[in-house]
């Protein structure tokens, strides 16, 4: 038969909820827009967010809840990435699907933080389209991460891991402002492909690998903890290495060790450095909690986002 799918982590769609409930006690109908995973335009039947429609039934028991129907007090619209338009607002199928969406309702609300970096139709181009508000959890990411970024504990420590090429992007900006950058997991096989110089190399170190590359060295770690143990602000995104493999855990297990001793502001980002946080029984240590890892960062880097821009146009 068809393979059900299980939610693994059901943090985002319970960090809605208050928003949500705050719309349905001013009587609104609500109609959630979300992503999931990287369908690239097609319709993918394992992304579909119907599981997540069962999942925000069951965490609001007495509300009528539809799945891409008409008629419910909150209905729950399709993966709009299946839609080739919602990563590409400017071509002109982007700028239909935008007005489609927006002929759903009334008002739009963001209530997105972890996707606010991507200038997708249903980010960017709802604002240009409805009167429109930020939701609650953005407003709280906003705030939380503007005080650190206008006045933060020093020495600042960024910690890079993970496997997205394009958190290098946000090295230059984040030198600005961070006293020392730490790159872990897969981006120092990046860094080492790329041609041209980094800006700021002073203050960047660059993981050393394990002979297959899957983990950082024990000698990366030391040099890491040195720097760590002296932080006023620790800003985490991406794992140190394939944690989810017995044999390549150490690196993220040991520097979310040194990272929780730290008397520091703890922020981590992203789902992966999250849920091996979370397996390492080490995410209550942290004070803060980010819902997007590379959003996170570019606000970081940059002071802002193509999302919050279009809320304030």
């Amino acid at each position: 038969g068809r393979q059900k799918t299980v939610i693994t982590d059901e943090t985002r769609i319970e960090e809605s909820v208050p928003t949500i409930n705050h719309l349905l006690s001013k009587k609104a109908k609500v109609i959630i827009l979300a992503h999931l995973g990287r369908p690239e335009g097609k319709v993918v039947s394992e992304l579909s967010l119907e599981p997540a429609a069962r999942k925000l039934q069951e965490l609001l028991p007495e509300v009528n809840i539809k799945f891409q129907g008409d008629e419910g007090e909150i209905i729950l619209l399709e993966n709009l990435r299946f839609d080739p338009g919602e990563e590409n607002p400017s071509t002109n199928s982007g700028q239909e699907f935008t007005k489609k969406l927006a002929s759903l309702g009334d008002f739009f609300v963001n209530n997105a933080f972890a996707c606010s970096h991507r200038e997708h139709a249903s980010i960017v181009g709802l604002p240009g389209l409805l009167p429109h508000a930020a939701g609650l959890d953005l407003l709280e990411e906003v705030g939380t991460l503007s005080k650190i970024l206008e006045n933060p504990k020093r020495p600042v420590v960024v910690i890079l891991g993970g496997a997205k090429e394009d958190k290098l992007e946000t090295i230059g900006g984040l030198a600005t402002w961070a006293d020392y950058i730490l790159v872990g997991g897969k981006l120092p096989v990046f860094i080492q492909q790329r041609t041209e110089n980094i800006q700021h190399r002073e203050k960047i170190l660059i993981a050393d690998l394990g002979k297959d590359g899957k983990d950082i060295t024990l000698g990366t770690i030391e040099k890491f903890e040195e720097i760590i143990k002296k932080a006023g602000t620790i800003v985490w995104s991406g794992p140190m290495g394939q944690y989810e493999i017995k044999e390549y855990e150490s690196g993220t297990k040991m520097i979310g060790e040194i990272v929780s001793e730290s008397s520091g502001f703890k922020v981590i980002g992203g789902g992966d450095t999250e849920a091996a946080l979370t397996k390492f029984g080490l995410i209550d240590k942290m004070s803060y909690i980010s819902s997007g890892g590379g959003a996170m960062l570019e606000f970081l880097a940059n002071g802002d986002l193509p999302g919050l821009k279009a809320l304030r146009e």
